[in-house]
């Protein structure tokens, strides 16, 4: 076996999993009324088929005062129980197991959803909520200890394995532990001992309510990672005295807090598995078996982990958002029909974060796997003739889909290299793991008995003469010709040309960013990289004004002021001019209304905007019986549109 370590059996308390790999627990926003659904059902159930050991719900809600997002499940209401059953029962059959994360959000909460005060152990806000929360007596703590009770016979009499109980980075327990949250002077504040005096007493109600033969642990903050918080070795005195009360059988483990929310959710820009070393600190002071989570997205580095001894079970999130199937394929030793996640947070944070549903630019079905998931796809009835043109993320799971389906599929590109504007965009400074997406789904539209024409420029002529049943065009989009006035004189270049080697780049440079995500920032810092003297003007509040819900925000501002790039928000640019050497920019404040010039610079980049290439599409409209356009040709939009589109289409045709 290529990996013995990760399938092996592990026990956990009571329960004994079949394998290393756990589906840790993240929002979803797939509760229906608070109550769990069957969206949810058949989301884990998904992952508990693809052959992960053990699946952690997300965080569920133990009372009335904990209202962090709408759509948690509130596990105090008894109606929750016969769809916890339908869902545990879902799992079983999969020789899957189940545990339940129990939570109170504490000063995270928001009392503008429960209408009620929000509970803490200090009055001290959250940095990222800003409420201030009501100050716990003596027996609101006890009210709280009481419903984590009554939450855990729910749990149980709902068929789950286990209970897992939030202590991380968003949870009333660690706040109580971290001396940056708990400023209290009676027996629940100060030493250790009385910081840990309330969740101790959290932890002994679940326990005496479930006895001793049901598994219980904790999810522990490893590190605060800021000044006055908890630091890893605080931590391993905590879980060493958690371990010595003999009443939980094992330590899942996380890291930061709302103060520094990227590492929470690390991005693209996280170096794979960084919290390795925290998982093995605090492994050497417990015996229990300790979870590591945090960017682990492949089985090699998973197995390595495990033999090294820094820690007992792997918790993967993302990487099995991505693909639930990874642990089966590895099993298999199929690496290379895994969808590796690339950590770009857009369609699982960064949707969440606004209160949508959860989602993955890599995988359409998520939160669909009823209609979309593994076994759902049937063949054609009819075969038919299927012609892609555009072998960007979308014609390539338009052609793959298709292709799977049992259709005879075509797929055209005028490149001689799949990918689109994904082997653009990944060459933006640490961008270069957005190519992974080509490495995904380039060998599945060759399994998928796709015929791939690269190099070539298709005409509708083309197209006509080979009688296709059904044309999907993927042509794409390109930059702005001349979003601004001047942008066609000398030295102004659009980001593609940049980033492709096209242009003529001086020392001194200014970029005009109307997007505020990636392809403007990670432009900049590209230049940066080079030397540059780097200028970044937007009519946005601030650069970068795109990368809050995704966790980039933080780290990519931090990176581009480190390299000297200037930022100056609010100008909406109305004229470029000059010569080479001497360019200049003019603009007026949206606020002031007030008139300026910036210069001279040696080059201007834009970043203004993407106009669609939707040419051949027009040309065979009412000429061909099936005619789809997906992705940027319909509307300039970001890929989880483009393989969304792709997936749907390729599907139904």
């Amino acid at each position: 076996m290529m990996f013995p370590n990760l399938f092996s059996p592990l026990k956990l308390g009571t329960v004994e999993v079949k394998n290393r790999i756990s589906f840790q627990p993240h929002l979803t926003n797939l509760a229906v009324g608070n109550l769990p659904s069957e969206r949810q059902m058949y989301y884990w159930g998904e992952r508990a088929k693809g052959g992960a050991g053990l699946i952690i719900t997300e965080e569920m809600s133990v009372h009335p005062t904990d209202m962090a997002y709408e759509k948690l499940i509130d596990v105090y209401h008894p109606e929750v129980i016969p769809g916890f059953k339908k869902i545990t029962d879902y799992v079983h059959q999969f020789d899957g197991k189940i545990f339940a994360q129990l939570n109170h959000n504490g000063q995270q909460g928001d009392g503008s959803i429960s209408r009620l005060p929000v509970w803490a152990p200090s009055p001290m806000p959250d940095v990222l909520f800003r409420e201030t929360p009501k100050e716990m007596e003596p027996e609101d703590i006890d009210e709280v200890a009481s419903y984590f009770a009554k939450c855990a016979i729910h749990v149980r009499e709902g068929g789950f394995d286990g209970i897992e109980l939030q202590f991380g980075h968003s949870s009333l327990a660690r706040q109580f532990l971290s001396p940056l949250t708990n400023f209290r002077s009676d027996e629940y504040g100060g030493s250790l001992e009385n910081r840990m005096r309330a969740p101790l007493k959290f932890i002994s109600a679940v326990r005496k309510a479930m006895g001793n033969d049901f598994t219980l642990g904790i999810r522990m903050c490893a590190d605060e990672m800021i000044p006055g918080g908890l630091d890893l070795g605080q931590v391993q005195e905590i879980c060493a005295r958690f371990e010595a009360s003999g009443l939980i059988d094992f330590m899942d483990l996380s890291i930061a807090t709302f103060y520094n929310l990227y590492l929470v959710e690390g991005s693209m820009h996280t170096p794979l598995g960084y919290t390795i070393p925290l998982a093995a600190g605090v492994r050497e002071r417990v015996k229990i078996p300790v979870f590591c989570t945090g960017r682990i997205n492949d089985p090699v580095m998973a197995e390595k982990v495990l033999a090294n001894g820094q820690a007992d079970m792997i918790g993967m999130c993302r990487g099995l958002i991505c693909d639930p199937f990874l642990p089966k394929k590895a099993r298999e030793g199929r690496m290379d029909d895994i969808r590796y996640c690339i950590a770009c947070n857009q369609g699982c944070i960064g949707r969440i974060g606004m209160n949508k549903t959860l989602g993955c630019v890599q995988n359409p079905a998520i939160g669909r796997e009823k209609e979309w998931g593994e076994g759902t796809l049937t063949k054609a009835n009819t075969r038919k003739k299927v012609t892609v043109v555009g072998g960007g993320p979308g014609g390539m799971w338009a052609a793959k889909m298709a292709g799977r389906r049992g259709h005879s599929v075509t797929l055209y590109d005028r490149n001689e290299t799949l990918g689109g504007q994904v082997r653009t965009a990944m060459k933006g400074a640490g961008r270069d793991e957005f190519g992974v997406i080509i490495r995904n789904e380039k060998d599945q539209v060759d399994k998928a008995g796709v015929k791939v024409k690269l190099g070539t420029e298709v005409t509708a002529e083309q197209v006509l003469a080979e009688k296709p049943d059904v044309v999907i065009v993927a042509t794409g989009s390109r930059p702005k010709e001349q979003p601004v006035g001047g942008a066609d004189g000398p030295s102004v270049y659009n980001v593609w040309q940049v980033l492709d080697g096209g242009a003529q780049m001086g020392d001194k440079v200014c970029l005009i960013d109307y997007d505020g995500h990636h392809r403007a920032s990670a432009t900049a810092e590209f230049l940066a990289n080079q030397g540059k003297t780097v200028h970044v003007i937007t009519s946005s509040l601030f650069v970068g004004a795109e990368l809050g819900p995704t966790q980039d925000l933080y780290l990519t501002r931090q990176r581009l002021l480190q390299k000297g790039v200037t930022f100056t928000p609010d100008i909406a640019v109305m004229e470029v001019a000059g010569e080479s050497g001497a360019k200049t920019v003019k603009g007026f404040n949206v606020y002031s209304n007030q008139w300026d010039e910036w210069g001279p610079f040696d080059t201007v980049v834009l970043a203004m905007g993407q106009r669609v290439d939707d040419s051949l599409y027009f040309s065979l409209k009412g000429k061909v019986e099936e005619l789809y356009r997906i992705g940027d040709c319909v509307a300039p939009r970001k890929v989880d549109m483009a393989i969304w589109e792709g997936h749907r289409i390729g599907r139904e045709i």
